[in-house]
């Protein structure tokens, strides 16, 4: 026999419910004993070659980790999948890729065939040993894997981002998409764009327009900043271990400049917040709940300054109407500063 039956032979049999061909093999086989004539060389040269996988379930059972329901971890089971969206990022030589949650590993492989520099960051202490055996098996030396919470890493301080913006990929943990998407607004001026895998119903909250139901806070204040496009949905069948819906992959590509810029950014985050805040009350009564510091007359008298009407609820407004009634209410707290 062999030695290419011979590893196929040790993966079938250390788990045959989960043995199927792909590039990833080798870290599975690292953790085990290698009969002496399949040597390491040999098992990187499949890799590379593509002719092995893995699957999420045994590469994490030879490393004896699991997947952790607390920091959201759904792993893709399928390469290609990788593939796609690092296609769909069109990554050149010379980009600098910063991909959210790492993982395994599978679309930092994917992106580090195209890009000039990959920041991979992954929470997970447990995997990113990992994920270091991955990349230095492919023999990757322009991948630098940082071992932080992307919510509390700030883009500015990335040595990679001093010469040109980032371009931002990743499968998403669900219990976290959403602040992940209020950091990307807050710190665009270092983001060219991103390519990012969402729980389905998240990504059609994201791209919604005025008068649907799932039009809201985040569509609004990404929308104003950024333009999107629905890439292509994944089944949750395509993940390990399986989560309970479907996913959708997005593309966001920052405004490099606004038509219509708000005078404050962050009284407009705060005008949107207070008007969703109360989604089914009329915007009158929204924006003089208590978030802003507007009585009733108040918010009746900046809804009309900006030709909407108080009786109106926040899912009918536009964003260029959300940009009128924001700089209104701007207008309208500095001239009671001033009195």
């Amino acid at each position: 026999m062999n030695w290419r039956l011979k590893v196929k032979q040790k993966a079938y049999e250390a788990d045959p419910a989960f043995y199927y061909g792909s590039y990833k093999m080798g870290v599975f086989l690292l953790g085990h004993d290698i009969p002496g004539q399949i040597q390491y060389n040999d098992i990187k040269l499949l890799m590379i070659k593509g002719t092995f996988m893995t699957s999420p379930q045994t590469l994490l059972k030879a490393w004896n980790l699991h997947a952790r329901k607390e920091l959201g971890q759904n792993f893709l089971k399928e390469p290609h999948m990788a593939e796609r969206i690092v296609d769909r990022a069109d990554l050149a030589s010379d980009d600098v890729v910063l991909e959210i949650g790492a993982g395994l590993g599978v679309l930092t492989v994917a992106a580090a065939r195209k890009a000039g520099r990959v920041i991979a960051v992954e929470k997970d202490r447990q995997l990113v040993p990992l994920l270091r055996v991955e990349l230095q098996v492919h023999g990757f030396t322009h991948v630098r894997v940082c071992e932080e919470d992307i919510l509390s890493l700030p883009l500015d301080q990335l040595d990679e981002t001093q010469n040109r913006p980032l371009v931002v990929i990743g499968n998403l943990p669900y219990n976290i998409s959403s602040q992940v998407v209020v950091k990307l607004i807050k710190e665009r001026r270092w983001v060219d764009r991103a390519v990012l895998m969402f729980q389905k119903e998240l990504a059609e909250r994201l791209c919604a327009g005025p008068g649907t139901k799932v039009y809201g806070r985040l569509s609004v204040i990404l929308q104003y900043c950024a333009d999107l496009t629905p890439l292509f949905d994944v089944r949750a069948t395509q993940f390990h271990p399986r989560p309970k819906v479907d996913s959708a992959v997005l593309e966001i590509r920052f405004k490099s400049s606004i038509d219509r810029p708000v005078d404050d950014e962050q009284l407009f985050t705060r005008v949107v917040q207070a008007a969703f805040g109360q989604r089914r009350k009329t915007l009158r009564n929204a924006l003089s709940a208590g978030l802003l510091p507007l009585d009733a007359a108040a918010a009746v008298s900046v809804l009309e300054a900006s030709n909407i009407d108080p009786r109106r609820r926040a899912e009918t407004l536009s964003v260029d109407e959300f940009v009128t009634l924001s700089n209104q209410v701007g207008l309208r707290l500095g001239q009671e500063y001033q009195a």
